[in-house]
């Protein structure tokens, strides 16, 4: 892993090649997904059901694309207690802290005796994708499912994709816990295609959340327009921001902890102390060695990892907010004043012992975080996500007769007659009658 100093002549270009990992989709990998996303809205279940047994090896059909109540029971019935309990836990927490982000609607009356307001309602219908390829992830599952159910959501929608046409059993104990209606036995492409379109068996929705593969990424991307999206989600990173009082062994693992989700994650600390930095490097190598995941781990940290030796800590913290980090940790003395200086992180950790980890889990935070440096202008998946707003507007006809020449002089402006005509003609005398 490189150790790099921020007035190297080399840092602008490595910085550049180091937030730009992710870069844009392929033409190919375009092709390919408009290609899915189009045969499955042009055949429906036809579609969907020959790419999961392309590419899940799964053979599906109308009667068993759907996970039955039974086989959802079932599927929950094999998670120990153990399992169980911390599932509940994360889930009970992630709700209390998501039902601080409820809105209501409002309604005003101006000057001008005009009444106007605003309607907050649920989305009818949501579809949350769950990632069922490389590893399987119930946490996220209750990122995405608790804040829609607390939105009043009507029906929640899961799409997970499965091995051997079995659900996994930790994806179906949470989906049971978080409040899922219905589970889709789909993943990939098509699965996000299905949700957007609909077909013969699979209802289309309204919004769809959560992770995926580049796949389901740019998916993602197509389909929005017919369908609302959380956001485009891209490989996921750290930044660490040490000033001398952080434990290297901390500002270490927590790294590891990023590197190890696949070879694309990120994961750099930032710290003026050089000797820092060296601790650290040797508490990576050392730690490392202990990892199941290595190898994905060396190839990451190799690629997209690094020690910025900057020349002080606001360096460190401006060169943080020009990165945007999905995950930033403020490992110095008195992290909460350096927390008015961030502008752009997805999520931001105060002190040696609050790790990433906390927030992927059990906090109650949202771990469904904006990558990419796209924290510059979106925000955590929350119960905002699955809320529409709805102008409400009330003129009476005193309220009417002191806009409307104002009105019509506007329309005019703008070359829209009938617009103009359409105030003028309850302008004229004997036509409130």
């Amino acid at each position: 892993m490189k150790i790099i100093r921020s007035d190297a002549t080399e840092f602008r270009d490595f910085f550049q090649t180091l937030r730009a990992r992710g870069g844009a989709f392929t033409p190919d990998l375009l092709a390919n997904v408009a290609q899915i996303v189009h045969d499955v809205s042009l055949r429906g279940d036809e579609a969907l059901f020959h790419y999961t047994k392309k590419f899940d090896g799964c053979d599906l059909t109308a009667a068993t694309v759907e996970a039955t109540p039974t086989e959802r029971k079932e599927a929950a019935a094999q998670v120990t207690s153990e399992d169980r309990e911390v599932i509940e836990l994360a889930a009970e927490r992630i709700e209390k802290y998501h039902r601080h982000q409820t809105a209501s609607g409002y309604t005003m009356r101006d000057e001008a005796g005009v009444e106007l307001g605003q309607r907050i309602l649920p989305l009818y219908r949501a579809g949350i994708y769950a990632p069922g390829g490389k590893a399987f992830y119930p946490s996220t599952l209750l990122m995405a499912a608790i804040p829609a159910r607390i939105a009043g959501v009507k029906e929640i929608i899961l799409t997970s994709p499965v091995k051997g046409g079995q659900l996994n059993p930790l994806i179906a104990a949470a989906a049971e816990i978080a409040g899922v209606d219905r589970i889709f036995k789909i993943g990939g492409a098509q699965a996000v295609a299905a949700l957007a379109y609909g077909t013969q068996t699979v209802p289309r929705v309204d919004k769809i959340v959560g992770p995926g593969n580049a796949y389901v990424a740019a998916a993602k991307k197509l389909v929005f327009g017919q369908v609302a999206i959380d956001m485009i989600a891209g490989p996921s990173e750290v930044v660490v921001i040490a000033d001398q009082t952080a434990n290297p062994a901390f500002a270490a693992a927590d790294m590891l902890a990023q590197a190890e989700h696949d070879e694309m994650a990120a994961a750099v600390l930032f710290t003026p102390y050089q000797d820092l930095a060296d601790r650290v490097l040797k508490e990576i190598d050392r730690q490392m060695q202990q990892l199941p995941k290595k190898g994905i781990i060396e190839k990451s940290l190799s690629q997209y990892g690094a020690i910025i030796i900057t020349s002080d800590i606001a360096q460190a913290v401006e060169l943080a907010n020009f990165f945007a980090p999905e995950h930033l940790e403020l490992m110095v003395e008195n992290p909460a004043d350096l927390l008015g200086q961030v502008r752009n992180a997805g999520s931001v950790f105060l002190g040696s012992y609050t790790p990433e980890a906390l927030g992927d889990y059990i906090a109650g935070t949202n771990h469904i975080l904006p990558t990419e440096g796209t924290a510059r202008f979106s925000s955590p998946l929350g119960v905002y996500d699955f809320y529409k707003r709805m102008s409400v507007l009330s003129f009476s006809q005193t309220a009417f007769n002191k806009l409307s020449p104002q009105t019509q002089h506007f329309a005019q402006m703008e070359g829209l007659d009938a617009h103009a005509n359409s105030v003028r003609v309850r302008s004229r005398p004997g036509m409130d009658k």
